[in-house]
């Protein structure tokens, strides 16, 4: 089997990362080219690198994340409430692992979504799995799924991600449904995985927002353990713009 057809070989395989590779080989002057067992290694990584790179694009597009969010933007430091020590502990993705909760919480236009999408972002590139709901969006599926009878199915599909994100939490008003919900996606995620909320609610007045007191206990009490706690302060990034 010649060169060419070796390439195309590695092409119907579907074998795009070490076609590429190999292709990059073949460009270059016999006397630069590298031996054989080198290149197979070169053409190895190279295909790791591709799939993992499509893992991490498909992983970004179900995440559907509300704002396309990198951490080098984030600024850190006293005046925010974020120091850079306690971001870059949550960037490696410990807290997935460690099935522990981040509940950001601010006024309004401090940037707390943006975090969220950040980490968000983040955790899909080191091969986590990832899905965002604002809650209005996440109590509107809720009603669909409950008059579809598919409320256990997509109780399944949303304990399968890793990272599960909640924005906007305390904005609209629960309903008993919606408390229960929670309560049942909490317990499922329990030890298993990690949510994160962000609200405009300081984390005090959480139990009142839910109201009902047995259910407000059993909620508080599985989101709060462990957790990391991030109180976000500063200016809205929303008047800054305006002015």
């Amino acid at each position: 089997m010649n060169r060419e057809q070796t390439l195309e070989q590695l092409k119907k395989m579907k074998l795009t990362g070490m076609a590429r590779r190999y292709e990059s080989e073949l460009s270059l002057p016999p006397e630069q080219r590298e031996d054989a067992h080198t290149l197979l290694a070169m053409m190895t990584q190279a295909e790791s690198e591709y799939r993992s790179g499509k893992q991490t694009e498909r992983y970004l597009r179900a995440s559907k994340l509300r704002y396309n969010a990198v951490p080098e933007n984030i600024r850190c430091g006293p005046e925010r409430g974020l120091s850079r020590e306690q971001f870059a502990e949550l960037l490696d993705g410990s807290y997935i692992r460690e099935s522990r909760n981040i509940l950001i919480t601010g006024a309004t236009g401090v940037g707390k979504s943006y975090v969220a999408c950040a980490l968000g972002r983040n955790a899909c590139i080191l091969g986590f799995r990832v899905i965002y709901f604002g809650m209005n969006r996440f109590l509107e599926t809720l009603s669909q799924v409950r008059i579809e009878g598919a409320y256990l199915k997509w109780l399944k599909q949303l304990n399968r991600y890793d990272l599960l994100i909640f924005d906007d939490f305390g904005l609209k008003p629960l309903t008993h449904d919606g408390r229960l919900t929670l309560l049942d996606i909490l317990e499922d995620r329990y030890n298993g995985s990690a949510t994160i909320f962000t609200s405009q609610l300081p984390l005090d007045r959480w139990y009142d927002y839910i109201s009902e007191p047995t259910l407000a206990d059993a909620i508080i009490d599985r989101l709060s353990a462990k957790a990391h706690k991030i109180e976000l302060i500063g200016e809205s990034w929303r008047n800054k713009k305006i002015k």
